[in-house]
């Protein structure tokens, strides 16, 4: 378990990594951000949860979790305790959370059932050719569709397809030699991030097809998301690139 203390005006806050054994069977690692406010603990830490194994959907449902439990312990030290319950409990955390996607699931028709959504962002493609053919022959390999974006300086890679697949993608997306530096060596892709990674919902439109598509402005792009039921995840991710 590690542990990183920084010391505020307005409390303390400190970083936590802990691993919680055979869930997802995988162990997972939960990194853990505490606030304790000046008047704790008459009041209960902020907590945030990332973990490279988890959705952000499951780390939101581990923190909503936490802040419950944090409040059975308010006016005594709890940290530990909240440390312990999580060890304990994760599993059980996580089973209800596919419970109730399960059940959403379930209601919404039209679902695609077990398909996940992908939206990357990547800073840049020096050798842009060789680059945009090996992402659409790993898209093709792994049955995903979806789309390969361009927007002046802007490069999205959107995915849909079975989750496994799309960790797949992920892996080799992080792990291979896809581009080349400012030298002309061949490099890995160290400036990719994951904007979204999340089940298909039934208002989000299932792509039949893997394209690569450049637009000119801001507004096509949208109407892209926008046909493909995808407004709030455009609203959400896309507009802090435009800046």
């Amino acid at each position: 378990m590690a542990e990183e203390r920084k010391k505020e005006t307005h409390g303390i806050s400190f970083r936590i990594q802990i691993s919680v054994k055979e869930v997802l069977d995988t162990d997972v690692i939960l990194k853990l951000l505490f606030h304790l406010p000046v008047n704790y603990p008459s009041t209960v830490p902020d907590i945030s949860v990332t973990s490279d194994q988890l959705t952000r959907a499951q780390c939101m449902d581990v923190r909503e979790k936490f802040l419950e439990e944090a409040k059975k312990h308010l006016s005594e030290p709890m940290v530990h305790d909240l440390i312990l319950w999580v060890q304990q409990h994760l599993k059980d955390v996580i089973k209800q959370s596919a419970t109730v996607c399960n059940e959403k699931t379930t209601l919404s028709k039209g679902t695609e059932d077990g398909i996940w959504m992908l939206l990357l962002h990547l800073d840049h493609m020096r050798a842009k050719a060789k680059y945009v053919k090996t992402v659409e022959k790993w898209a093709s390999n792994l049955r995903l569709t979806g789309r390969l974006m361009f927007m002046g300086k802007i490069i999205l890679i959107l995915l849909q397809g079975d989750r496994n697949s799309i960790k797949e993608y992920l892996i080799l997306q992080k792990t291979s030699k896809v581009d080349v530096d400012s030298s002309g060596k061949k490099c890995k892709e160290k400036m990719m991030r994951v904007l979204c990674e999340t089940e298909l919902q039934s208002q989000h439109k299932r792509f039949q097809t893997f394209e690569v598509k450049e637009y000119s402005a801001p507004e096509e792009l949208q109407k892209e998301f926008e046909t493909a039921g995808l407004t709030t995840l455009f609203s959400e991710f896309v507009p802090p690139l435009l800046k």
